[in-house]
């Protein structure tokens, strides 16, 4: 029987402090271990300190995974993983709305590589099948997408995908393994940016990937080559940060339903996108396949308020880069997570220069909703 999620968050993945009998885990920062006599030799850039063992154990039982690793960053993470599994030849399908560093690493980098790739809608079935080719080895998807909260229908992905013989990669940074655990929907790879609901608390750069163990030895074995584990301070820190991700990230769902209807109902705003609210087109659907709605949305101003004085404007809310932290922040994907797209790309995903990308953090809402007024306020 599955342990309860706070116990997993508290106490899986914890090293055990055999010689203080500690509390939590102690931090292990040698660089340098014995290797005669042992079974296998611990290096820190293999992956294997203490910390980063045990912390991958944490990550893997709350994506009901077999293994898991713990990376440097979300893209080493993303790069390592897709790497570690296409090479020169074969050929990817990647969900259309995905963070704008993950399509700006496929268009940049592989081509070099000789990979090939289409970008497309994953939930018209009728375009997965007409861009199926025999060398096509992946379908990655982000769901909820960044950063207009697209769902995905997993289930329906991953079902094409094992009558093609095809694997299967989810991003799952929006949703958290709280909200949603892919692998128990049929999907063979899950990627973390663990910089953002891992972490939590915006001090924190890191990655995960979490799949079967045939799979992670392929991705072991790419990533002792890249070298982009991550050091053991953070290892640790993470660790810590982890052990609240129920508490914060079931409290961030409930702000952020509150804070979707308030802006639904504004004004100020043409549209919210969020999967919790009934006006989303897949609002059905992620209900089937989530646990909780997640923290982010997003929404477009409208024409009364001119979008730099909105965000000059906010005084508790910040705009700043990133999301997921116990903070509320924001910021224009136009210009941060979205900027490395051409104006046309972006236009053909929606995204707007009025658009704002909302990260709910834990604060009282009512507190959140006063200082969108003011700088609604001020935006006019």
């Amino acid at each position: 029987m599955r342990k309860g999620l706070n116990t997993i968050c508290v106490h899986s993945g914890e090293v055990e402090d055999k010689v203080y009998k500690g509390a939590i885990s102690p931090m292990y920062l040698s660089t340098a271990y014995a290797y005669d006599g042992l079974e296998t030799s611990i290096y820190p850039r293999y992956f294997n300190s203490p910390n980063q063992h045990m912390l991958a154990k944490k990550v893997a039982e709350l994506e009901h995974a077999e293994s898991a690793l713990i990376f440097g960053s979300g893209m080493a993470a993303i790069t390592t993983a897709m790497l570690s599994i296409l090479k020169s030849g074969d050929h990817v399908i990647l969900q259309n709305q995905i963070y704008g560093g993950t399509r700006n690493f496929i268009i940049e980098e592989f081509e070099q590589y000789g990979i090939h790739y289409d970008f497309l809608d994953v939930n018209n079935l009728a375009d997965l099948k007409s861009a199926l080719k025999p060398e096509t080895k992946l379908i990655y998807i982000e769901t909820p997408s960044n950063p207009l909260l697209e769902i995905t229908d997993i289930t329906c992905v991953t079902q094409f995908a094992k009558e093609n013989n095809v694997l299967t990669m989810a991003d799952n940074t929006f949703a958290s393994p709280i909200n949603q655990r892919p692998i128990d929907l049929g999907v063979d790879i899950v990627i973390h940016s663990a910089t953002k609901y891992l972490g939590g608390h915006s001090d924190i750069t890191a990655g995960a990937v979490a799949s079967s163990k045939e799979i992670m030895t392929k991705v072991f074995s790419k990533a002792k080559n890249f070298g982009g584990s991550l050091a053991d301070q953070t290892v640790w820190l993470l660790e810590r940060s982890m052990k609240t991700l129920n508490l914060r990230v079931t409290q961030q769902n409930i702000n952020a339903q509150d804070m979707a209807e308030y802006l639904e109902n504004s004004e100020y705003v043409d549209h919210v996108y969020y999967p919790g609210l009934k006006s989303h087109p897949q609002h059905e659907l992620a209900k089937i396949q989530m646990q909780g709605f997640g923290g982010m949305l997003s929404f477009d101003l409208n024409d009364k308020c001119d979008v730099q004085k909105f965000f000059d404007g906010l005084k508790l809310i910040k705009n700043v880069l990133s999301l997921g932290g116990v903070e509320s922040t924001v910021l224009s994907p136009e210009k941060t997570s979205h900027s490395l797209l051409t104006p046309e790309e972006r236009k053909a995903q929606g995204i707007k220069s009025n658009l704002v990308r909302f990260s709910v953090g834990i604060e009282d809402t009512k507190d959140l909703k006063r200082d969108l007024q003011m700088a609604f306020s001020s935006s006019l």
